[in-house]
């Protein structure tokens, strides 16, 4: 997820996230939308932020797997990158809380495009449910203001296949939920008439 606009600094107010940290708080919206389920956290899902928003990039990475202290306010969530974006880094990776990890860089600097299927999700793209999106696949979004051009040409040498999760201009956080269910309803295998599977995770 980038955020061309988004703070690279500790300096925001949590009380006036969006006049005051060049919205993060459409961040926080998709971290909940990627992570937050009725009961607990999707265990398997990483999420990286590009913050671009002042002086170098900074990058942020929530591990789902060791994921804590999520909720599902925005505040919250404001509160625990406010925490990372506090840190002085560099190019490795530093801790901050549990299962969030922030360093210096830029879309370009990230590793995770070398295995797999990427997916640029973007309004002009093949319909998501007609193609074999992979479990494993990292799927690219901006914020209000899109990526750029040197963005997209970073995508188009990783091959990046670009997709649309529907007719109509939604807000990013609402791409990743219907990502996410698109991916939930193909994991759950089909059942017998008058039988029907209950999904637990890990936290129930």
């Amino acid at each position: 997820m980038v955020g061309n606009l988004a703070t690279t600094t500790p300096d925001f107010s949590l009380e006036d996230i969006p006049g005051t940290s060049g919205r993060i708080d459409i961040l926080c919206r998709c971290i909940n939308s990627a992570f937050v389920l009725s009961h607990g956290i999707r265990r398997d899902v990483d999420a990286y932020l590009i913050l671009r928003g002042g002086g170098a990039a900074k990058t942020i990475h929530l591990r789902g797997r060791d994921l804590r202290h999520l909720n599902p306010d925005e505040r919250t969530t404001a509160a625990l990158l406010k925490k990372a974006l506090a840190l002085e880094v560099e190019s490795r990776w530093t801790k901050s809380t549990p299962g969030i990890f922030v360093r210096a860089g830029d879309l370009a600097d990230l590793s995770i495009f070398s295995g797999g299927t990427t997916y640029y999700l973007r309004e002009d793209g093949s319909d998501h449910r007609g193609l074999p999106l992979a479990r494993d696949g990292t799927f690219v979004l901006g914020d209000h203001i899109g990526l750029s051009e040197a963005d997209e040409a970073i995508l188009a040498g990783l091959g990046a296949e670009i997709v649309s999760v529907g007719p109509k201009s939604l807000h990013a956080d609402h791409c990743i939920v219907l990502i996410n269910n698109e991916l939930d309803r193909r994991e759950v295998p089909s059942h017998p008439a008058g039988g029907r599977e209950r999904r637990t995770n890990g936290d129930e």
